[in-house]
């Protein structure tokens, strides 16, 4: 595949990015690690205040041969700032397990959903465990991944990859929840999943139980790829949504 063929591809799946807001971590040389909301692909990184403020308490661990880190991540302007950062054979988990529930109507009828942020940074891939509800972890082998849902294999679901140009590209977990992508640029990959559990439910809340008809939970992996073609770069940082 020549460098024209790739950049054509490129501007088409850019027409197909992905659309839903989600979190993902960002770690760039020398500086800890930083969970942002927003749209990868788009470059918009939502801010405080803004939408950041919607969340409850982002927390986050870092995942070593040598044990696990957790901790509370700080809020700033545009992201959550993590303690820690992941060296060569470290990874990283976040989530916001208290994101507040929101409402709307479908067909007349009133729902109460909770939306269930999650992400993943991993340094390689080296197979690892499942450490969130909805989680998509390596194999072992270069572009492959495993979705995992309440740590069983979540088949025949969408799983897409995006760099930082806004190129993207799909594909579904076979039977065994396993799904490979090539990864031809230098730079940062995020992959994003979704999947709606319509099982109703309670969740302990700051004012007692609050009931939900479904959780929404969106899971991101980000991965730096040190070699391969020059990065497409990425276009102008779209502005975050301005506060009510």
């Amino acid at each position: 595949m020549n460098k024209l063929t790739i950049a054509v591809i490129a501007l088409l799946g850019a027409m197909n990015s992905a659309q839903a807001h989600q979190i993902w971590i960002e770690q760039a040389d020398g500086q800890t690690a930083v969970v942002r909301f927003g749209e990868f692909g788009d470059n918009l990184r939502e801010a405080s205040p803004g939408l950041l403020d919607k969340f409850s308490k982002v927390t986050a661990t870092l995942l070593s041969p040598k044990g696990e880190q957790s901790a509370e991540a700080g809020k700033t302007a545009t992201g959550f700032t993590l303690p820690f950062a992941a060296k060569p054979g470290d990874g990283i988990v976040a989530q916001d397990a208290n994101y507040p529930l929101y409402t709307f109507k479908q067909q007349d009828k009133e729902n109460r959903n909770w939306f269930f942020p999650a992400a993943r940074l991993i340094t390689g891939f080296a197979a690892q465990p499942p450490k969130l509800v909805l989680d998509l972890v390596p194999t072992g082998k270069d572009g492959q991944f495993k979705l995992v849902f309440k740590d069983q294999p979540k088949p025949k679901t969408k799983v897409t990859l995006v760099t930082q140009s806004g190129w993207a590209k799909e594909a579904h977990t076979d039977a065994q929840g396993l799904v490979s992508f090539e990864m031809p640029w230098q730079g940062v990959y995020v992959a994003e999943v979704s999947f709606t559990d319509r099982t109703p439910g309670e969740r302990a809340g700051a004012s007692g139980a609050e009931k939900y008809d479904a959780v929404v939970y969106g899971t991101t992996l980000t991965y730096l790829k040190a070699d391969g073609l020059a990065p497409i770069p990425a276009g102008p940082a779209a502005a975050p949504t301005p506060p009510k």
